[in-house]
Formats: C-alpha cells, structure tokens, sequence
C-alpha cells in the first residue's frame, strides 16, 4: 500500500478535508471547480477516469486475450507511436518492467526526428512487429505522419498484409477510428472521451501495452483499486491530500518547482509526472514546474524556490543503491521533502491514482482548471499555419564556428533581444536575463542517440544549472510541447527558452498530400512554432535551426554556450569588484568627511567655551576688587 515519509501536517491538507475535494472528486462533481464556469464545465467533461479502477471502462479479459494472441502469433516486438499522454503511462509501465519479465521488446517512438525513426525501423522486423498508433483524438499530427513514414518501411515487405500489424487505441469515431476499422487493422481499442491523455493510464492507453508487455494486470488493478479507496476518502492521512498539500503550501512558500530525485530504473517515472503536473497546473499564469534532470549538489543549499520529491526503487545493484544514497547525503535538510517507495511494477498503479488525484486536487486548490491545456492547442495552430505558409525567416544567419565552417545558424529571437547583432551577444542576452526564481529549458528538436549528442545537449543544460544556480530542464521535442510546453506558455514568466532545431542530412520524405513534405520540415515548423507562441505570451526566447545535427556541430555549439557563460560571470565578477571598490572609496571619503566634521564641531565646541571663559575671569576680578576695597575700609 502507499507508503510516504511525511514530515509535518500542511494547512491545506485541512481545507480538502473540510471541502470533501477527495470524495467529490471521486463522485465527478464538477462543483468543486466553480471557481469559474469554464473550469466547471470542462471538468464535468474530463472527469471519467476517477473511478476507473473500480469501474473499468473497457472489457479487461479482452484485453488480456488480445496480448496473449499477439504473442501465440510470434509478434515479439511492439512499436507504440503516440504523443503526450497516449505514451507517457505506457513508457513507463514498461520501461520500469523491462528490468524483470518484458515478454516482448517494447519500444515507444514519439519523436520526428528521422534519426530516431531510422533507428526504430533498422531494430525492428517487419514480420514480427506490432504497431500501435494511440492518440486520444486520432488526429495528432505527430502519430499520423509517423504513421504514414512507418507504414510506408514496412509495406516495402509486408504489402497489404501490413494492416494486421496495425493496431489503434483511440476514441471513438476519430479520423484514426475510422480509418482502421475501414482498413480492417488488427485490433481497435475505443478509449473513453471523459478521460483525459494525461489521466489515462489506468484506460485502454495504458492497460494494453501493460498487458503486452507481462505484467500481471490482476495485481495491478488490485494495487489501483486499493488506491482510489485510500486517496479517495476525505481524511487527513489521504496520501493524495498530502501530495497536493505539500505541493501547494510549499508553492504559497515561493517553491513554484520541485526537484524529482530517484535512482536510474524510476527517472521514467518522471516523465509521466512531468507531463501530469505541469500541463495539469501551468496556466493562468500559475503553474509548478517539476525539474526531473537533477544534479543534487546543486540543492547543497536551499535554493529557496523548490522542493524535493524522491523515490526509492528496487534496485539490485548495489553500486547502484550507494551511489544513489550518497548522492542524498549533501542536499540541505532544509529544503522540504516527500520520499516515496515502489518496489514492484504493480505498484506503479497506487502512484498513478495518487498523483491524479493530488493534481486535481491542487487544481482546486490553485483555482485553475487541472484538465485542460489552451496553450498546447494553441501551439499546434503555429504550427499547421508555418506549414501551410512557409518557415518565417531568421533575424540572421551566421558561421557559428571560427577555425572550420560548419555551415551557417539561422538565429530567431522575441523582441526583447531586437539589436543582436551575432550569436554570441544573443545568447549573452538571454542567458544574463535569468534571475533568481527563473528556470531555463533547452527545448530540443534533435535527436539524443548517436555519438556525442546527448553528451553535448547536457553540457549546455549543466552549464546553466550550474552557473547561475537556477532549475535547468531538457524538453525533448516534440514531446514537452504535450507536457511542460503548456507550463511554459501558460504559466508564470520565469522561463528562459532556448529551442534548437536542424537540418537532417538524410531526411525522410512524407506521402503526398501529408501536412509536411517530410519529419525534417515538421520538426523544424514545430521548433518555430514554438518560437511564434512564446513570444506571443512575452517569454524570453531564441531558436536556433543548426546547419546539421551531428555530434561535432552539437559538441561545438555546447562550446559556443560555454563561452558566453564565462563572459557572463566575469563581466558580473568585474561588476562586483568595481562596486566593491566604489563602496570602499565611498566608505573611505565617508571616513574622511565625518572625521573633519568631527574636528569643525570640536573646533566650534573650543570657541563656544572661550568666551565663557573671559566673562568667570571678569567677574573673579570685580570680586576680588571689590574685597580689596572693602579690605582698605
């Protein structure tokens, strides 16, 4: 059962006890977001995945016979395509099995970059993969054409046969729906429209990749059930009512982030609660931003803006677990935390229905509305209209590197940064406007495998962790445009975006009449779009589009980075220094004036009492001449 080292009771763990927020919750009561009518109406709509543990909405001994056929069959491969929600519950569901009993090879491809699809396609065997095209709405753009470029590998051996390696999770009577049951592909689960992308790990979007991959959906279901009960009980030792307690009077504290902490097996985890917290909270300009990249020698003092979650996870080597509990031994005990255990995959469930729960609950709480996400929606509008219309052009070009060309930048930035004139001084610009409080983010539309690369994308993220002490997060596109992307456009303004985007050197072209010509095209109107809403909501921002993604291109931009920090920090280390020496001939000139001050006023004080002086003289001689006189009578 759910376990939590809670330190302390938080105020607002009373408040959700005195608003019933559990039990309403639980009951769908959409009154409990009467903050204002939009948000009551849209959670009347995306309320159905409260109960889903103890009232499934799809048929589970159907699901459970599908995986089990699929695997009579000889598929040991499967290849879920998706974005946001649809993948998030399901990545983790198998990746953190994957260390125990994974029946099939499980793979999750969401992600344009022609490098990683290239890498999908050369792994898999057409002839004993499965693939699954799971999107809520069925008209995701990054499914469809992914779908369109693996469909189109796997037809060149497979010919119309393909479709029974074809398999949709959807709602019902989208594009994707009807498409497949047209097609005659070999499955099709209906996913249920109140239920959220992001609250559905416990519908069809994540119970049939779990039941594929071997987990016991007996026990899980077991382990979700037990959960809801707990969390949904207005009670003060509610696990949930203490997650979003703890959450929200840490966030009143000025600790808008918190820092995800865990060992190597749980950090996909984070990925999940990345996506649930920020595009659940980040709008109407409030929003907390968890930070699930972490170096916990950065926390060895309180930073004073975040809080720290950490998971403990079965973990069977013991350099492993030493390393981890070493690196917890330097942060500062001052800093709040929660600390969580799961030692099963099954109890992966309890933690879904908790965290959904909290979220809601904080939604409550912060009185924004926890199951809506305007700036997502919003983004993807850039994006079909850059498409449509053409790549807006650059502020300029440049050859980025010195000693080699490497091809030139193309350099876009809001106009707060209008006068950058190189890439030097417009990442000198943005950079040195991150203040305390803030948080960077690397939004990257590049592939992380191969030589070089992720090292390089790291460098830049861990240079600006470290330099100006601020929360530094990699978003991987086009992923976080589903998950942090809408904390960043929506939620308060303490961001600092840098996108980077790159031509392909061995694109791969799209059917004609898809919405882009290839996944080059599409990533680069992605990083774009993105550019166009940031500066719409008035973020400080630059997009880079390199000449390549290679990893010496990466290595040298990484390079770049590194420099402009280094300015940075000595032209504030010179700025301090000479303030320091302004403050001391200020001090000194103040030495001087008050001690001549001192020696006018002692001077004055001298005179005043001279005067004084001469008249007690005066009259000691009127005395004493009058005794004379009265002495000679």
């Amino acid at each position: 059962m759910l376990s939590v080292d809670v330190e302390k009771l938080y105020p607002a763990a009373k408040t959700l006890v005195k608003a019933r927020a559990a039990s309403r919750i639980h009951a769908k009561d959409a009154t409990l977001y009467d903050f204002s009518p939009e948000a009551q109406a849209c959670a009347s709509d995306y309320m159905g995945w409260t109960d889903l543990a103890t009232s499934p909405l799809c048929d589970m001994d159907a699901i459970q016979a599908f995986a089990d056929e699929v695997v009579e069959a000889g598929l040991d491969t499967i290849l879920l395509i998706g974005q946001g929600g649809s993948t998030q519950a399901p990545m983790t569901l198998t990746k953190y099995n994957k260390h125990d009993s994974n029946r099939v090879k499980f793979r999750t491809l969401d992600s344009d970059s022609p490098v990683r699809v290239r890498e999908m396609l050369t792994i898999c065997d057409p002839h004993r993969t499965l693939v699954i095209i799971s999107s809520k709405s069925g008209g995701t753009i990054e499914p469809r054409m992914l779908l369109e470029a693996v469909r189109a590998s796997f037809e060149k051996e497979l010919g119309e046969h393909v479709v029974k390696h074809l398999v949709a999770i959807t709602d019902p009577d989208s594009d994707l729906d009807r498409q497949a049951r047209k097609e005659g592909w070999r499955a099709v689960f209906s996913g249920e429209p109140t239920v959220g992308g992001r609250f559905s790990a416990l519908s069809v979007f994540g119970l049939v990749p779990a039941a594929l991959t071997g987990i016991d959906m007996e026990a899980f279901m077991a382990h979700a059930r037990e959960a809801e009960e707990a969390c949904s009980e207005d009670a003060i030792d509610n696990p949930a009512i203490n997650l979003a307690a703890f959450l929200y009077d840490n966030y009143l504290k000025g600790r808008n982030k918190f820092s995800f902490l865990t060992p190597k097996r749980g950090r996909v985890l984070g990925l999940w609660i990345e996506q649930l917290v920020a595009e659940s909270l980040g709008k109407n300009g409030e929003g907390i931003l968890p930070n699930i990249e972490i170096d916990s020698l950065l926390l060895t003092e309180d930073p004073g803006d975040r809080s720290i979650i950490m998971y403990q996870t079965q973990t069977d080597l013991w350099d492993e677990r030493r390393n981890f509990e070493m690196s917890l031994a330097y942060i500062d005990p001052a800093i709040p935390r929660l600390n969580y255990r799961i030692d099963t995959v099954e109890e992966l469930a309890e933690h879904f229905v908790m965290w959904e729960y909290a979220i809601a609950m904080c939604g409550y709480l912060m009185q924004v509305c926890p199951f809506d996400q305007p700036d997502v929606a919003s983004a993807k509008a850039e994006v079909l209209d850059i498409l449509k219309n053409g790549q807006p052009e650059p502020d300029f070009t440049e050859v980025f590197t010195d000693e080699v060309d490497m091809g030139r930048v193309e350099v876009s930035f809001a106009p707060m940064f209008e006068g950058c004139e190189d890439l030097h001084e417009t990442l000198y610009a943005l950079l040195s406007s991150i203040q305390p409080g803030d948080f960077f983010a690397l939004n990257a539309f590049l592939p992380f495998t191969g030589e070089g690369r992720r090292e390089a994308i790291e460098q830049i993220r861990h240079g600006v962790a470290e330099s100006f002490g601020c929360v530094s997060c990699l978003e991987v596109g086009p992923r976080y445009l589903h998950s942090t992307g809408q904390l960043q456009k929506g939620g308060p303004n303490m961001g600092v975006f840098l996108i980077l985007s790159a031509d392909e050197l061995k694109d791969i072209p799209l059917p004609e009449g898809a919405s882009a010509s290839s996944l080059g095209e599409l990533a680069k109107a992605q990083a774009a779009g993105d550019l166009v809403t940031l500066i719409k909501r008035g973020r400080r921002c630059v997009h880079l589009h390199l000449p390549d993604n290679s990893g010496v291109t990466l290595r040298q931009l990484a390079q770049v980075v590194d420099d402009v920090i280094a300015d940075i920090l000595t032209d504030r280390a010179l700025a301090e220094a000479a303030a320091m020496a302004e403050d001391e001939e200020l001090a000194e000139a103040t030495v001087v004036v008050e001690a001549a001050e001192a020696s006018e006023t002692a001077v004055e004080a001298e005179f005043a009492e001279a005067p004084q002086d001469a008249d007690a003289e005066a009259v000691a001689a009127e005395v004493a001449a009058a005794e004379g006189e009265a002495s000679e009578a």
